[in-house]
C-alpha cells in the first residue's frame, strides 16, 4: 500500500493503546486508531515503513456486533477525550483486559497453558468468531495463572476529580467555546457541557463560565498570533468531601472595555451563586504567558476562599493544591491502593519492615501502608508533591514517613537504610534503566509495581524477571471508564524464596 491510498478492511483486534489492527489481502499489517474489534472501516494510509502501515479512520462502514446504537455521551462523535463510549461497560473492561494480557504474554513462560475455550477461537477465522472473541479483540488468550483480571471503577460516569478545559472556538472565527479539543484537531474545540465522565457540577461551572465571559465580550488566547486573554479553566472536586476548587487561567494581556479586577470579581461571584451538589471552597486566578498550550503557573491569586481542598481515601485525609498530582478517579484510587496494600500486607510486612515508596508523588500509598511498617521512605522528584506529602503525613498523625525530594536514580545512592519491601509507582515512561539496576541490587525478596502504562510495565518486568524475579500476583484497575487507559498492579518476588 502507498501513502494516500484509501482502502477498506475489518478490525481484527485492538492493541494498547487504542491501536486497531487489520491486515490487507496481501497480508500487510495496518494500524488505525479509534476503532473497535469487528468494525469494517474505510481508511487512508498516512505512513508506511518497515512492512507496516499507519492509517487514519475515514468512516465506519459496518459496526461491531457489540457496539451500541448510540454512545453514552452526546459529545462522543466530536470530542477527543474518550474512545469507548459506544461499548457497554462490561465490554470496555473485557477489551482493556485483553490488551494488557496480550502485552503480558511477552513476560510469561512459553509453557503457559492455552484454555480450551480459546482454542476454538484460534482455529476459526475472525469472520466466524463468537461474540467473546469480537469483544476482546484477540484470537489467542493464554492462561496467566497469576493474573486476577480487571477490577472495575466504582463509578462509570462522573468519576473524574479533575477536568482541564480550554477556551477557543468550535470553528474559525466562531463564537467563544469552552471544553475539550475536537478529535484529531489542535485548534478546534467542543463545548463539553454534558460530558459524562465529569461530575455534573463541572458541567454547571463550565456553562456558567462560558456564559459569563461570552456576555462580557472577552476573547480567548489565539495560539497562532499569541494574542488574547482567556486560556483554560481547571476544576477539581473531591469525591468524599464535595469540596470544589476552580482555577481560571489567563494571560496578562489587558481586556478591552473592562478592568480585570471588575471582570474577575464578577466571575467568582457568579460561580458561588450556582446551585451545586458540592461546595466551592476556592476560586483562583492563574497567569500564564507561555507559548505552549499547557496549564502553567506563572503566578496565582486567590479571588475567593482558599487555594486548596481536602479529599479522603481509605480513612486518611489529603490536602490537595491546584496543580499537585492526585489520582483523577478518587473512588478508583481506593480500589488501586487497597489492592496494593493487600499485596504488600501479604508479603509479611510488619512493624520492623522498612519500605521504599519510589516515585511517591504526594505520598498517598506511603501513608496508606505506613501503619504496617516501621518506616516508609518516599522519593519524588517534584518538590511541591514532597511538600504536600510531608504536610499530609502530619495531618494524618503519621510519624514514620520520610519524604525525600530528588531523582530516584541519584537519591538511592544517598539513603543509608536498606529496604525490606520496594513499591514502584513510576511515571508513564517507567523506571529509568540505571535506577532499575540499583533497585535490583538491593536484592529484596518482594516488590509491588504500580503502572499507568502497561507497555512500560512489560519492559521493566522483562528486566526484573531476567534478574531472578517472578510474578506472584497481578491485576488491572479501570481508573478511566470510557477511555483507553488502565492501571496495573503486580506483586513480584524472588524465585528462590
Amino acid at each position: 500500500m502507498k501513502k494516500g491510498e484509501i482502502s477498506v478492511g475489518k478490525i481484527e483486534k485492538v492493541e494498547f493503546p487504542n491501536k486497531g489492527i487489520l491486515h490487507t489481502q496481501e497480508g500487510e499489517k495496518v494500524i488505525v486508531k479509534n476503532c473497535l474489534p469487528g468494525q469494517t472501516i474505510r481508511f487512508i494510509v498516512q505512513k508506511r515503513r518497515k512492512g507496516k502501515c499507519e492509517g487514519r479512520l475515514l468512516e465506519v462502514l459496518e459496526r461491531s456486533p457489540v457496539e451500541l446504537e448510540q454512545p453514552y455521551c452526546v459529545h462522543f462523535e466530536n470530542c477527543g477525550g474518550c474512545v469507548y463510549q459506544r461499548l457497554r461497560y462490561e465490554e470496555q473492561l473485557a477489551l482493556k483486559e485483553s490488551q494488557v494480557k496480550d502485552l503480558l504474554q511477552a513476560v510469561v513462560s512459553e509453557k503457559e497453558e492455552v484454555s480450551e475455550s480459546c482454542k476454538a477461537t484460534q482455529e476459526a477465522p475472525l469472520a466466524d468468531a463468537d461474540e467473546k472473541s469480537v469483544r476482546t479483540g484477540t484470537s489467542e488468550q493464554k492462561v496467566l495463572k497469576w493474573f486476577e483480571g480487571m477490577k472495575p471503577s466504582p463509578k462509570q460516569f462522573g468519576y473524574r476529580n479533575k477536568m482541564e478545559f480550554s477556551f477557543g472556538d468550535e470553528y474559525k472565527d466562531g463564537p467563544l467555546a469552552l471544553g475539550l479539543h475536537k478529535r484529531g484537531s489542535f485548534y478546534d474545540l467542543v463545548t463539553t457541557d454534558q460530558c459524562r465522565i465529569a461530575d455534573a457540577d463541572y458541567n454547571h461551572i463550565l456553562h456558567q463560565t462560558l456564559k459569563y465571559f461570552s456576555n462580557a465580550g472577552v476573547g480567548y488566547f489565539k495560539k497562532t498570533v499569541h494574542e488574547g486573554y482567556l486560556r483554560h479553566l481547571l476544576v477539581r472536586k473531591a469525591a468524599k468531601t464535595g469540596e470544589i476548587l476552580v482555577v481560571l487561567v489567563t494571560t496578562t494581556q489587558q481586556c478591552e472595555n473592562i478592568s480585570e479586577e471588575s471582570l474577575l470579581s464578577g466571575f467568582w461571584k457568579s460561580l458561588i451563586q450556582l446551585p451545586l451538589a458540592g461546595k466551592i471552597v476556592g476560586v483562583l486566578h492563574t497567569k500564564n504567558d507561555s507559548v505552549a498550550d499547557v496549564v502553567k503557573d506563572e503566578g496565582t491569586d486567590i479571588l475567593y476562599g482558599q487555594d486548596f481542598f481536602y479529599e479522603e481515601l481509605l480513612g486518611l485525609k489529603f490536602k490537595i493544591s491546584p496543580f499537585s498530582f492526585f489520582q483523577t478517579n478518587s473512588l478508583g484510587a481506593e480500589v488501586l491502593y487497597e489492592t496494593a496494600r493487600e499485596y504488600i500486607n501479604q508479603q509479611d510486612t510488619n512493624r520492623s519492615s522498612v519500605v521504599f515508596d519510589l516515585y511517591s508523588g504526594t505520598g498517598t500509598i506511603a501513608q496508606i501502608i505506613a501503619p504496617a511498617a516501621r518506616k516508609v521512605i518516599g522519593v519524588e522528584i517534584v518538590q511541591e508533591a514532597v511538600d504536600a506529602a510531608r504536610e499530609n503525613a502530619v495531618l494524618n498523625g503519621l510519624d514514620n514517613c520520610e519524604f525525600i525530594a530528588g531523582d530516584v536514580l541519584k537519591v538511592l545512592d544517598e539513603i543509608k537504610e536498606r529496604p525490606d519491601v520496594i513499591i514502584l509507582d513510576p511515571p508513564r515512561e517507567g523506571v529509568h534503566p540505571k535506577a532499575l539496576q540499583k533497585i535490583i541490587a538491593y536484592g529484596v525478596d518482594r516488590m509491588v509495581y504500580i503502572s499507568c502504562k502497561p507497555t512500560s510495565l512489560v519492559r521493566d518486568l522483562n528486566v526484573l524477571l531476567a534478574n531472578g524475579y517472578e510474578i506472584a500476583r497481578g491485576c488491572c484497575i479501570d481508573m478511566f471508564p470510557g477511555a483507553g487507559h488502565t492501571e496495573c498492579v503486580v506483586w513480584i518476588q524472588r524465585k528462590d524464596i
